[in-house]
C-alpha cells in the first residue's frame, strides 16, 4: 500500500511535466488569428476606439495578428499603449484559440487647464491630455501659468473638494491663478469674484464664504462688492466696487499681505451683524460735541434777520429843530 502511493505520486508528476511540455510545445505552433479590443469606459466622452488601439500597435511598428503566440510580449504592447495620452489603463491576455484580448480604460479628466496659448485635460494621477474639439468634456476649468513647482495637481484636493459638494459645484464656474497666494474663484453669481488665497484650509474658507453671503449680500446687494478674499484667518475682506483708490499689491511669497482699505466690510464667524469699518472709523475720529466751540463770538444765524433796536432818546432831540430865541 505504501509502495502503489509513491508510485502514484511518481505517475501524476510524470503526466504534469509531460503535459506542460505538449501544452508549450503547441503554443509554440499556435499563432495569433484574432485580436480582440474592449473599452471599459466608453459610456461618456469618447476618447479611445477600437481602431484607435489597432492604428496605436502598428504605429509603433507592432505586429500580432499571424505571429506565433509564443513571439508576442504582451507587457510591452500594455507599455505601448500606455504612452498613449488618451488611454489610462492597459491590460492585455491570450484567451483559447490564440486571441489576443486588449481591455483598455479611457482618461478620465477632471480639470482644464488653460495656460498661455495651450489647452489640456490633466486626469487624477495627472497624465495630460490635449484639448481637441473632438474631444470635449464638461470638467472644471483652471486658468494660469504653472511651473514645476507649481503644477496642475495642487488645485487637484480644491477642485474635488468643490465637485464633492453640490452647492459649491452650482456656485464654481472657473478658477484663476494670479500668483501661488492668490487663486480667483469665478462664481456663477455676477459681480463679483472670490479670492480664496492657496489651497489650503478651503472647507473653513468655504464656510466664512457662506456666512458672508447669508449675513451682508441680502443688505448690501450682489452687485456692491467686486472682490470678496476669504484668505485669511477670521475675517473676510470685501472690496468695494465704487471704491476711488486701488490698492495695488506686490507679490511676496514670504509674506502674508493684509491691505488696509477703508472701503472694507469684515465679518467674524462669531459676529451677529456686519461691522462697517469706514463708519466705524468716522464715528471715532469726529465725536460729536453738545456745546458750541469757544471762539469768544457768538454764532449769528443767517437766516433769521437781526432786531432793530429803537433809537436813543437823546437821537431824537438831535433830530428836532431848535426854538429860536427872541429877545425882549
Amino acid at each position: 500500500m505504501k509502495y502503489a502511493r509513491y508510485i502514484l505520486l511518481i505517475v501524476l508528476l510524470a503526466l504534469l511535466i509531460g503535459g506542460s511540455y505538449w501544452a508549450r510545445s503547441k503554443s509554440r505552433d499556435e499563432v495569433c488569428k484574432e485580436i480582440k479590443v474592449e473599452i471599459e469606459n466608453n459610456e461618456g466622452a469618447t476618447f479611445v476606439t477600437a481602431t484607435y488601439v489597432l492604428e496605436e500597435l502598428e504605429r509603433k511598428h507592432i505586429i500580432v495578428k499571424d505571429k506565433p503566440v509564443w513571439q508576442i510580449n504582451v507587457e510591452e504592447i500594455e507599455k505601448v499603449l500606455l504612452q498613449s495620452q488618451y488611454i489610462e489603463t492597459a491590460e492585455c491576455m491570450f484567451v483559447n484559440g490564440g486571441t489576443l484580448k486588449i481591455k483598455v480604460s479611457q482618461i478620465v479628466p477632471v480639470m482644464r487647464v488653460f495656460d498661455g496659448d495651450q489647452s489640456y485635460y490633466v486626469n487624477k494621477q495627472g497624465k495630460r491630455m490635449t484639448a481637441v474639439a473632438n474631444c470635449y468634456t464638461d470638467v472644471p476649468i483652471v486658468k494660469g501659468h504653472f511651473t514645476n513647482n507649481f503644477t496642475p495637481m495642487r488645485m487637484l484636493p480644491l477642485v474635488q473638494y468643490v465637485e464633492s459638494v453640490p452647492e459649491l459645484k452650482a456656485l464654481v464656474t472657473m478658477y484663476c491663478i494670479n500668483d501661488t497666494n492668490n487663486i480667483i474663484i469665478v462664481p456663477s453669481v455676477e459681480g463679483h469674484v472670490i479670492n480664496i488665497g492657496n489651497c489650503s484650509d478651503y472647507e473653513s474658507k468655504f464656510k466664512k464664504l457662506k456666512l458672508f453671503y447669508n449675513k451682508v449680500m441680502p443688505v448690501k446687494g450682489w452687485m456692491y462688492y467686486d472682490t470678496i478674499s476669504v484668505k485669511w484667518d477670521y475675517q473676510v475682506v470685501a472690496t468695494r466696487r465704487d471704491k476711488l483708490v486701488e490698492v495695488q499689491n506686490v507679490y511676496d511669497p514670504e509674506q502674508d499681505e493684509i491691505p488696509d482699505d477703508p472701503g472694507t466690510m469684515r465679518v467674524s464667524s462669531d459676529s451677529k451683524a456686519p461691522i462697517n469699518k469706514m463708519a466705524s472709523e468716522k464715528n471715532i475720529s469726529a465725536p460729536k460735541s453738545s456745546s458750541p466751540p469757544a471762539t469768544g463770538e457768538n454764532k449769528v444765524d443767517t437766516k433769521k434777520p437781526a432786531e432793530q433796536s429803537s433809537p436813543p432818546p437823546d437821537k431824537k432831540k438831535e433830530n428836532t429843530p431848535k426854538n429860536k430865541s427872541t429877545n425882549g
